[in-house]
């Protein structure tokens, strides 16, 4: 696709979209490598359910848990979301998109007998990880 076809407002801001990751971004890695480190294991960018198109950051198959690591932007957090300046009704409306994407995979995935747990970009990675450890610790099949 050549800028000038481009769904974005400017040259520069297609270039930042472009550059955005959808796995393993940096909170997603220390994530990851903080629950490791507790001896947990784990898919990575996988469907928690087949047939269903969304995937999560870390999945627990085993113990029905699904963890999503959250950018505060793309999510719209509480806390630190900033709407933009620029192109104020489209990115209005793609943050309130995502959320109640969010909210949707997080009730189909409860109607399915899975926990999903979201992470917050800033929340510590090894906080998090303690907590996913606990909810995957708890839903373990009793051998």
């Amino acid at each position: 696709m050549t800028p000038k076809e481009s769904w974005a407002s400017t040259s520069r801001s297609r270039q930042v979209m472009l550059g955005n990751r959808s796995r393993d971004t940096k909170p997603e890695m220390a994530v990851r490598r903080a629950c490791h480190a507790l001896g947990l294991r784990y898919r990575v960018d996988a469907r928690p359910l087949a047939g269903v198109r969304r995937k999560a950051d870390l999945v627990f198959p085993t113990e029905h848990v699904a963890v999503f690591v959250d950018g505060c932007y793309w999510h719209g957090c509480p806390d630190h979301y900033v709407a933009s300046k620029s192109n104020v009704d489209y990115w209005a409306e793609k943050i309130d998109g995502n959320k109640r994407r969010d909210a949707e995979t997080d009730a189909t995935l409860r109607e399915s007998g899975w926990l999903p747990i979201r992470i917050w970009q800033h929340d510590d990675p090894s906080e998090a990880a303690v907590r996913v450890a606990a909810a995957v610790r708890a839903r373990r099949p009793q051998r």
